[in-house]
């Protein structure tokens, strides 16, 4: 019953995460679309407020959440003056009569600045999310938003000569791999669930480093089967189907066109990118995710020992999701839309969305390969261990650190969602001979190299 229910947390988790931060890219996208190409952007999407709603909103309830903030600031600071004086008088490892120790209240300190960082943000967001015209635009996060209903009222086109069936299934072809492929990557350390009758007993205790545990541990991901990462080249490679089923049953010589060029680009990249990270397999001794975060945690993170193997998979995965600087197969100015020309709702919603999840499981796949997934510099099981540095370790409670890590993971995965955004309005798009001579003259051979050279070293090092 446990497992059930908490593989159903752990779906939904994922879940919310990727179908929460879709919509958020579709508005950077629109802002930056709206900077470079001189566009309307999303904030000129807002809901009218009467004036005096308004003063409120940026009045009141803007200091209210700046006075929680400076409250939780006060509330850090006496945990930090609490944590010191244990310190002093009892050690790190000490305890008290009450049965504090320094560490709790070192975690009390963090937990106190989080508060006031979460409230001064929310102040801010607060105070300008109406705009001078008392309209409410939060920032232009409306626009989505009203976009994704929109969506489910708008006719569904279907050409009258078009597959109908293959028409129907495509856009679910494309979408459901970009939702899958993140099943097997693991955004958080082992959970460990206390014995029966003591089911808390675990997430408020520190843990120790290496210690045997009464009870059941769940790994924070959703699936871990023994294919690895293998897995996620197999269901990703049954996006190029939807892409040439879209193009092929349009009925359309664009949308044709697009559908081609997105099957040949798509096969061709799909060979690199596995290509790219061969280096890395021989490097971990395995294809399972976790156990790749498991060896960077007791060696190094694997950007260090694979640079070259992280760049090439980088732009070959921009290449795969159909990205600018490689979205000939959307290209506006050739063949109007592409692969996608005919679809219209919440179809076309469902292609793009695809698009923008394939973001998130390729920066995850990022991280989780070169820096270390949800890996903490001086993070152990029990807490922060700063003894070489500072003379002391902070002792956490098993939930705190499981919290800070998957906190860390997601931080590490908008920075390369934010990296490939930037790509996109930085590059021109190339031509279609030079996307497929990138592919077999530059990234293929670089990443056949990459496999010898990485051979040779570990021979030599042995």
């Amino acid at each position: 019953m446990l497992l059930f229910v908490s593989t159903l947390l752990k779906i939904g988790f994922v879940l919310a995460i990727l179908l929460g931060i879709a919509p958020v890219l579709v508005w950077v996208e629109r802002r930056q679309s709206s900077m470079m190409q001189d566009r309307v952007g999303p904030v000129r999407a807002g809901i009218p407020l009467p004036a005096t709603l308004a003063d409120i909103i940026r009045g009141p309830l803007a200091w209210g959440a700046k006075a929680v903030a400076y409250g939780g600031l006060a509330f850090a600071v006496l945990a930090l003056l609490g944590g010191l004086y244990f310190w002093a008088t009892l050690g790190l490892s000490g305890v008290s009569e009450s049965g504090m120790t320094s560490g709790v209240y070192f975690g009390l300190a963090v937990l106190g600045v989080a508060i006031a960082a979460f409230h001064f943000a929310a102040s801010w967001v607060v105070k300008h999310a109406v705009d001078s015209r008392n309209e409410l635009t939060l920032f232009g996060l409306l626009h989505p938003a009203v976009d994704s209903l929109k969506m489910f009222w708008k006719e569904d086109f279907v050409p009258p000569r078009a597959d109908k069936f293959l028409f129907h299934i495509a856009p679910i072809i494309a979408l459901i791999p970009a939702l899958a492929t993140y099943a097997v990557i693991p955004f958080g350390p082992d959970l460990h669930w206390g014995p029966e009758g003591e089911p808390f007993k675990w997430l408020f205790s520190v843990v120790p480093e290496g210690a045997a545990l009464a009870g059941e541990t769940i790994p924070l991901q959703v699936a871990n089967i023994n294919v690895g990462i293998l897995f996620v080249f197999a269901v990703a490679g049954t996006g190029i189907v939807g892409a040439a089923i879209a193009g092929y049953s349009s009925d359309n010589k664009y949308a044709l066109l697009g559908g081609l060029r997105a099957a040949s680009q798509m096969v061709s990249y799909e060979v690199t990118l596995g290509l790219t990270l061969v280096g890395c397999f021989m490097i971990y001794g395995t294809l399972l995710l976790d156990e790749m975060v498991v060896w960077q945690q007791e060696h190094v993170w694997g950007f260090l020992v694979q640079p070259l193997a992280l760049i090439l998979f980088f732009f070959a995965s921009i290449a795969e999701m159909k990205r600018v600087p490689f979205d000939a197969p959307e290209g506006e100015s050739e063949i109007v839309a592409g692969y996608f020309l005919e679809y219209s709702g919440f179809k076309f919603g469902m292609f793009m969305t695809g698009e923008f999840l394939e973001h998130l499981v390729s920066s995850s796949l990022i991280v989780t390969l070169f820096f270390g997934g949800y890996d903490v510099p001086l993070l152990h099981s029990d807490g922060f261990h700063l003894g070489d540095w500072l003379g002391f370790d902070i002792l956490l409670p098993h939930i705190a650190v499981i919290a800070i890590s998957i906190v860390v993971f997601l931080l590490k995965m908008g920075v390369f969602v934010f990296l490939q955004i930037q790509v996109r309005w930085t590059l021109p798009r190339f031509r279609y001979d030079q996307i497929m001579q990138l592919c077999w003259k530059i990234i293929l051979p670089l990443s056949l190299a990459n496999i010898l050279v990485t051979g040779v070293l570990i021979l030599a090092i042995g």
